[in-house]
């Protein structure tokens, strides 16, 4: 009974999620350019019969960073082998993993900016020449042995590219930038999660989801599930369009994608600050948040929408944040939208 395959409604959440990923290229939905590109080096690759060229993924989190480091070992039919930046505390860590690789290996290295730099500098040979220094021995005796390594594609993932210092940054040979998708791409994988769910949901119920999930397939998956729970708790047989609005209105998410802490952010600004401009430990202070999990999770979506603006005195918020809010703005009050 152990070997049997569970449903999607028995899978733990992490490996709900992995269940819901893409496993080939043409089965990933959005990131075109990327897609293109990445095919044409995949093939490259294939037909000489080499590894490819190491990979850096940049962009904010949730947009499949992962999902495209697993797609294009699939593609090369090479072995995965995932670890990330923070596990690599250590010189002999990254020594165990390069030397377990095999011929052709896919590493894949997660939030690679957290990695320390004197470990990072053992990258260094190890992605140039395929080859890793190792020290034997302490003090005068000691000497440098160099293992040879298989051939293998390194795929660095990052949400802060400007951590990475150039030295690594310019060892990657193929470097891409994943951006937010539309609400038609976000549309198109609810509606293929909602398959391998077995789910039946309309094409409403699956703009719904989309328009409010902030650009972010992740995002819009973790969605998806809330909106099921909903449905089937209600009865429903089918997502339509008002289930999927009922659903997130329970969830406090609003039509324009925003939650509770969100309009929290944005009221704490508008009406306690009268606008601001206000310092962001100020604002997380008020709300009793921490600043980096402020100015790295909610801001940048808030800054998207034109909701608040930074400036050199802090934050402030914009004409069409009151008006989301329904607070009429005082006198002065920008608007990015202006021409």
């Amino acid at each position: 009974m152990s070997d049997r395959i569970q449903t999607p409604e028995e899978l733990p959440e992490d490996d709900f999620e992995r269940s819901l990923r893409p496993k080939l290229l043409a089965e990933f939905v959005g990131q075109a350019p990327v897609k293109s590109q990445l095919a044409v080096s995949i093939e490259a690759a294939r037909l000489r019969g080499e590894a490819m060229d190491h990979v850096l993924l940049a962009g904010p989190p949730g947009l499949g960073k992962t999902s495209l480091a697993q797609i294009i070992a699939n593609e090369l039919g090479a072995r995965f082998v995932p670890t990330a930046g923070p596990a690599l505390e250590r010189k002999a860590d990254v020594a165990a993993v390069l030397s377990a690789l095999e011929p052709g290996s896919v590493l894949f290295v997660d939030e690679i900016h957290r990695m320390p730099r004197a470990v990072e500098e053992t990258l260094y040979p190890a992605m140039e020449d395929h080859q890793l220094p190792i020290t034997v021995g302490q003090g005068a005796g000691a000497r440098i042995v160099t293992l040879d390594l298989p051939s293998f594609t390194m795929i660095g993932a990052t949400t802060r590219s400007g951590l990475l210092t150039r030295p690594l940054r310019d060892r990657f040979g193929i470097q891409h930038r994943l951006e937010h998708y539309g609400v038609e791409d976000l549309s198109a994988i609810v509606s293929r999660s909602a398959g391998l769910l077995e789910m039946q949901i309309e094409q409403g119920g699956c703009l719904a989801i989309a328009s409010r999930s902030r650009g972010t397939p992740r995002i819009a998956n973790r969605l998806l599930r809330r909106v099921r729970d909903h449905a089937q708790v209600e009865g429903a047989l089918t997502v339509t369009e008002s289930v999927a609005e009922g659903a997130l209105a329970a969830l406090e998410v609003d039509d324009a994608g925003l939650d509770r802490l969100d309009r929290e952010i944005l009221r704490t600004i508008c009406e306690t600050f009268s606008g601001g401009p206000v310092g962001l430990s100020t604002v997380a202070a008020a709300i009793s948040e921490d600043p980096v999990t402020l100015e790295d999770v909610y801001e940048p979506y808030l800054l998207q929408l034109g909701f608040i603006e930074r400036t050199p005195r802090g934050r402030s918020a914009t004409r069409r944040a009151f008006e989301h809010l329904g607070i009429s703005p005082p006198n002065g009050t920008p608007n990015l939208f202006d021409s």
